[in-house]
């Protein structure tokens, strides 16, 4: 294990701009077992002293917030203003715990039965090992660890290895707030090393932000030695739009969902389902904006779409376009590399897009827009759910109880109604299908990481 080095590789220059050593097993033991001593300590701290350090952790990332946002967009690609909203996004995160959290995990009464008293506790499991992605590398660890942290677990991470940077960042954060050494930690160490990790005796829990494949591992390894786990997988999230709207506005939120954070994001809009009386009009809109997209370096302020995290990554996107276009789909812009510097993209128009092609079939992992013509709402909420992935959808519409309506069928974790789909601290977030289980953030995802005890006081005669 201790002779791999991993490297991280600006995807703007393609120049080196970090190595990391992977741990021994010596290392990795002695990490894990001050973890395990941790986890003994943190667990019996107060609430109030549980609040106060990620209320610091907040200010420490404010007051770090341009040196963190920099290093993001070095070491994934994601355009400048969109790593410093990250941070800022992380920071309020924890805000709303240290306000809210106390609360969510407050003991409950409970009454009807024969007991005295009875109430529900939520106490804390232990260590919750993390699979982290590159895409978001703060708020992915962040929206995890603060409300497990708050709740008396301690975090061990595994970072996706292109971003050690940030772990390692991050893991310093965490120390500067005063959090005790050992009660989150970054460990080093390649995919390899993940199995065993899920096995170790500390571990009591697992969560993964990743691709449907390494869901389907994450979750068997977990089963296998019967650990909680929570997924939160890809998603080829529909953006449904009915032909009562303000067309150009919509237009704008639809650009600006598909090419946030350069198209890599689980949540983006990427399936474009358009009602036929304004489709041909849609995709000509369409098609403008995203080829007047600022395209370049990510540390410009300016720029609105940057590379893609790594090259192989690029590549695969080219190939499931090439693949759509060889099954009938139209390219109206884009559907490139482009030849510069840097895994860029060129921001990407596809319309005439029908189910069994790879637009419409597999998750597009950057800037490419697949749009679909539907007679009605009806046909849109069928094409919608005719995909294996149930992450996020939105609808775009005048007519509030007809979205409402719609809503309630279609089956997502997340549907938006005339807003693209985002996660706030404050509303649970997750999918169904094979976009994975559990739940993140809000009150239901402080409890995904907690003992529900139920506590009975007998009745006396």
């Amino acid at each position: 294990m201790g002779s791999k080095v991993f490297e991280s590789i600006n995807p703007a220059t393609g120049e080196s701009v970090g190595r990391y050593a992977a741990l021994t097993e010596e290392e990795l033991d002695l990490q894990l077992g001050k973890t395990a001593l941790a986890s003994k300590e943190w667990r019996r701290r107060s609430m109030q002293d549980r609040v106060i350090a990620i209320a610091r952790l907040g200010r420490e990332l404010e007051k770090s917030s341009s040196e963190l946002s920099r290093l993001i967009t070095i070491e994934m690609g994601k355009p400048i203003s969109q790593s410093e909203s990250e941070i800022e996004k992380c920071a309020r995160l924890c805000s709303y715990y240290a306000e809210h959290g106390p609360s969510f995990l407050a003991p409950m009464q409970v009454e009807g039965n024969a007991a005295a008293t009875s109430r529900v506790r939520f106490d804390p499991l232990g260590a919750v090992l993390a699979v982290m992605p590159w895409n978001f590398p703060f708020w992915q660890v962040f929206r995890f660890a603060v409300p497990a942290l708050l709740a008396g677990n301690v975090g061990v991470l595994k970072h996706a290895s292109n971003v050690f940077g940030c772990a390692t960042a991050i893991e310093r954060l965490f120390l500067e707030a005063e959090f005790p050494p050992g009660v989150f930690v970054s460990l080093k160490v390649g995919h390899d090393a993940i199995p065993d990790l899920v096995a170790n005796p500390l571990i009591q829990a697992v969560t993964l932000t990743g691709s449907e494949p390494a869901g389907r591992s994450i979750a068997e390894h977990a089963g296998k030695h019967l650990k909680k786990a929570v997924l939160e997988l890809g998603g080829s999230d529909p953006f449904i739009v009915l032909d009562d709207v303000d067309l150009p506005w919509v237009v704008e939120q639809a650009v600006a969902s598909r090419t946030l954070n350069s198209g890599q994001s689980c949540i983006s809009a990427k399936r474009f389902l358009i009602q036929e009386s304004i489709y041909g009009e849609f995709v000509r809109l369409m098609a403008e904006r995203m080829k007047s997209l600022r395209v370049g370096d990510p540390l410009e302020p300016a720029t609105e779409v940057g590379p893609l995290a790594r090259e192989d990554l690029r590549d695969d996107l080219h190939d499931q376009v090439r693949r759509s276009l060889d099954e009938g789909a139209v390219c109206v812009t884009g559907g490139e590399s482009l030849d510069r510097t840097g895994w860029f993209y060129a921001p990407t128009v596809l319309s005439d897009v029908t189910p069994g092609m790879p637009a419409f079939d597999e998750e597009l992992f950057g800037p490419v827009a697949a749009v679909i013509r539907v007679k009605d709402a009806e046909q849109a909420i069928e094409l919608a759910n005719r995909s294996t992935f149930g992450l996020g959808a939105s609808v775009w519409t005048n007519d509030i109880d007809q979205a409402e309506q719609m809503a309630s069928r279609i089956e997502a974790g997340n549907v938006f109604i005339n807003d693209f789909v985002k996660s706030d601290p404050s509303l649970p977030f997750g999918g169904v299908k094979n976009s994975g289980f559990g739940r993140e953030l809000g009150e239901f995802g402080i409890r995904e990481f907690v003992n529900i005890k139920t506590v009975w006081v007998g009745a006396r005669e």
